[in-house]
């Protein structure tokens, strides 16, 4: 008996906004926990972020994580910081935009 195969993988039907950067900055309390179960937001939707820092603040009182992704919608990252806000520990997420440009500056001399 043959066993049964599945089609290829459609190519992402994802909506994307190459020229868009959503920026994050989240407030947590200083929980192990909490980068993973932030950057496991990004993972299931199969991004990488393009840059993430975290650093303790206030002698090891607050956990503060920021976060770049290059390509969502507006209304996926307002999604991903709605999800975020729903972290147990999360106390805070700003979000911003950046705009990318085109093609890259020239430099005149």
């Amino acid at each position: 008996m043959a066993m049964p195969t599945l089609p290829a993988p459609a190519a992402e039907a994802r909506p994307v906004d190459p020229h868009r950067r959503a920026c994050y900055a989240v407030l947590a309390d200083p929980d192990p926990g909490a980068l993973p179960r932030l950057l496991e937001l990004f993972a299931k939707l199969w991004l990488v972020p393009n840059a993430v820092q975290a650093r303790l603040l206030d002698g090891g009182a607050e956990l503060v994580v920021d976060l770049q992704v290059d390509g969502l919608t507006r209304d996926q990252s307002d999604h991903i910081a709605r999800r975020m806000r729903a972290i147990p520990g999360v106390r805070q997420v700003l979000t911003s935009e950046r705009y990318l440009a085109s093609e890259p500056a020239v430099l005149v001399a």
